[in-house]
């Protein structure tokens, strides 16, 4: 899925950056709350990481305006603040949670993916497809072994496993896939498609192109 990240420190940004893209996260990074309303104007993502002290724009004040222009996707504050009051500041204005600077990557990559299964309606548990299993925690297992997974690998696949048996637009799984800074194109969503189908390939699993819808999760027996 595609995530926002909003924090002005390089260094931190970079290095969150890095390990949720590693976790299978599609993640964009701006560096000051204006930059961040802008993106949030143009573009859709699932989750956004937020900073409260930004410059130009602090981050409360960003939440302020996402809530009232109606956007409601999870957002996640990172404080180095440690009064409650300006806590239940952030979430009175809409937060849907917090941690405090500094946290473990670990922690924070939990809370993303609590916030997300809680925003698409999804328990935590397995998720069973046949031969395939989708652990919340980001990985998949293809006949109780593990699939071992690319970044972008594992972000299609868990966009498909979550609309299973129904069509998901290429452009819709280049949107989750890819950021801003990526050179890539709706088709290049075809090469992990590709590469993907390899790796599902002899298991009751299949990826099938529904010409003009995208791209379908499929069982086998279920194939036309």
């Amino acid at each position: 899925m595609r995530l926002l990240l909003v924090e002005d420190h390089p260094e931190l940004s970079h290095w969150l950056q890095k390990a949720l893209t590693g976790a299978g996260f599609a993640v964009d990074v701006a560096p000051d709350g204006l930059a961040a309303d802008h993106l949030l104007l143009n573009e859709c993502y699932a989750l956004v990481v937020l900073d409260v002290a930004l410059p130009r724009l602090n981050g409360l004040d960003l939440l302020a305006r996402l809530r009232k222009r109606g956007q409601d996707l999870p957002v996640l504050l990172l404080t180095a603040r440690t009064d409650v009051a300006d806590r239940v500041k952030g979430l009175n204005l809409g937060a849907d949670d917090y941690l405090t600077k500094p946290f473990e990557l670990d922690e924070l990559e939990a809370r993303i993916r609590a916030l997300l299964r809680r925003s698409i309606g999804v328990t935590r548990q397995a998720l069973q497809y046949g031969a395939l299993t989708y652990h919340d925690e980001g990985y998949f297992q293809l006949d109780d072994k593990p699939l071992q997974l690319t970044p972008r690998e594992l972000a299609v696949l868990t966009a498909l496993i979550h609309r299973r048996g129904r069509p998901v637009a290429k452009q819709q799984l280049f949107e989750q896939v890819f950021t801003l800074s990526d050179e890539a194109n709706p088709e290049s969503i075809e090469l992990y498609v590709h590469r993907l189908r390899k790796k599902l390939q002899g298991s009751n699993v299949a990826i099938v192109t529904l010409r003009g819808l995208g791209y379908s999760l499929e069982l086998c027996n279920e194939v036309v």
